[in-house]
Formats: structure tokens, C-alpha cells, sequence
């Protein structure tokens, strides 16, 4: 089973340009699931109704999500359907909408996708994601599974880092998000699982993370507050494609840069 795994989708620019990329990577592979993080699909902060439908009609199967997923309530009852399509961290407090775990049926096969989000450097005082991925295999331990996925939304490269060393051998893939910068790290373990500590983003080049220049660099300069506004432009089109050949292990691992121009 071969998966396209998106990046963070930053606003309109990375809507689009995730539209004219799945339709061309389809063409080229052989691809069973799309799988994106959301949580900056609309204006940069958050993922709307409106917005979900839109990519889910461009081709994402199922989006993972980050600490903006809540800015739009919208979402929320997507977030509780029977069928989920969209998840927000395991690890939040208990209590928020929607669920941190899917079970996915693709041909036959049964996919965990799981949602964790990091604490270092983070502004909230998240649960352990260790200790939530430890309840959720847990859960799942009797269960006859295809393949067992975690999207990391964190900032720090060694807490992404110790989780790949915590989970190895127990997922098949882990992918870090958040940081919207890909690294450089893209690994396949003895033990088989595809790792890389940030995916990076979909998004406009010329800009800061996908946001518009010059607002940033004055809060830099000046220590205000600041609004964020998405870039235009020539987008980066970045994901990973992982061949999956059982719940804990994958065949390979392929990372992917496209640029897309304006």
C-alpha cells in the first residue's frame, strides 16, 4: 500500500497548489491514501468547513491537525462524525471535540492514524504525548492492523527525535509537522519504520513559514504584536510517499520538493 503524506497546507497558495500536485503525483504513482495536516488550511490559522470539503474534493483522503485546529468551530461536528476524516491531537485535555485516533478501511486493510502534538516550546500545557501513544497501541494490541501511522505536531527536532526512538519498531511511520521547514532527515530504521522529524509545509516561498514578510520582521525588530497574513507566490510543494508492507514496517520511504510557480 503506497501513501502520500502532505505537509502543513498553509492558506489559499497551498490549497492550490496541493490540488495541482495530487492530481499529478496520482498520475505518476500508484497512490492508495492522501493523507495532509490541515490545521493551516484556512487564512493560514485553522481548518473551516468550506475548506475541508474543497481539498477533500481535490483528493485528500484524511487530514491530521495541530494547536489551530480549534480556531474554527465549523469543523467541529466533522470532527465528531462516525466516520471521522479529520483528527486533532490525542493529547489534548480531555473535553474538546473530535477524537485523536482513526481507524481507516483502504482496500481491504485497516490503517491507525494517530495525532500527537509536542510540549517543548509549546504555549499550553499539553498531556505526555509518550505516555498517550503508550495508551493507544495499548488499545489496539488485539487488533488485526494494516499499518500503524503518527503525525507529531511539535517544534522541538529532539522531542520529535526521542519519539522516533520511543516508538521504533511499534508504528510504521512517524512524521513530524509544525515547524513548516523540511529537514533533512528522512530515514527508513533497521526496524522498518519511515521517520522524518518535519515534513515542512505547502505554501508560498517568499515569505516566513508561509506568512508575509514584513509584519514578522517589524515584530522581530520592534518586540509589537503582529497579524499574521499568508504570502502569495511561487508555493513549495512538500510530502513524503511511504510504501507500507505491514503495521510496524514500510518497503521505502521517498521525500518530495515541487515547486509550483504563481
Amino acid at each position: 500500500m503506497k501513501l502520500l503524506i502532505i505537509g502543513d497546507i498553509i492558506g489559499k497558495p497551498g490549497r492550490e497548489a496541493t490540488r495541482e500536485m495530487i492530481r499529478k503525483i496520482k498520475r505518476e504513482q500508484e497512490i492508495d491514501l492522501v493523507i495532509a495536516n490541515g490545521e493551516n488550511m484556512s487564512h493560514g490559522i485553522g481548518m473551516s468547513k468550506k475548506n475541508f470539503d474543497e481539498m477533500r474534493e481535490a483528493g485528500v483522503d484524511f487530514f491530521t491537525s495541530g494547536n489551530h485546529i480549534l480556531k474554527k468551530p465549523d469543523i467541529f461536528p466533522e470532527m465528531s462524525k462516525k466516520e471521522v476524516r479529520v483528527i486533532r491531537p490525542a493529547n489534548f485535555p480531555p473535553g474538546n471535540p473530535g477524537k485523536g485516533y482513526e481507524v481507516l478501511e483502504v482496500g481491504g486493510k485497516k490503517l491507525l492514524i494517530i495525532n500527537l502534538i509536542g510540549r517543548v516550546y509549546m504555549h499550553h500545557s499539553y498531556d505526555c504525548p509518550f505516555r498517550k501513544a503508550d495508551e493507544i497501541l495499548a488499545e489496539f494490541s488485539k487488533t488485526k492492523l494494516d499499518g500503524i501511522l503518527v503525525d507529531f505536531h511539535a517544534e522541538a527536532t529532539s522531542e520529535k527525535n526521542a519519539l522516533k526512538h520511543y516508538l521504533d519498531g511499534r508504528v510504521a511511520a512517524l512524521w513530524g509537522t509544525h515547524t513548516h521547514v523540511p529537514t533533512a532527515d528522512l530515514d527508513l530504521t533497521k526496524k522498518g519504520m519511515a521517520y522524518i522529524t518535519d515534513l515542512g509545509m505547502v505554501g508560498p516561498t517568499d515569505s516566513i513559514i508561509g506568512d508575509a514578510k514584513e509584519s514578522i520582521i517589524e515584530s522581530y525588530l520592534k518586540q509589537i504584536p503582529f497579524k499574521l497574513d499568508v504570502a502569495s507566490g511561487r508555493c513549495v510543494f512538500n510530502a513524503v510517499i511511504i510504501e507500507l508492507i505491514g503495521s510496524h514496517s514500510c518497503k521505502s520511504a521517498h521525500f518530495i520538493q515541487r515547486f509550483i510557480e504563481d
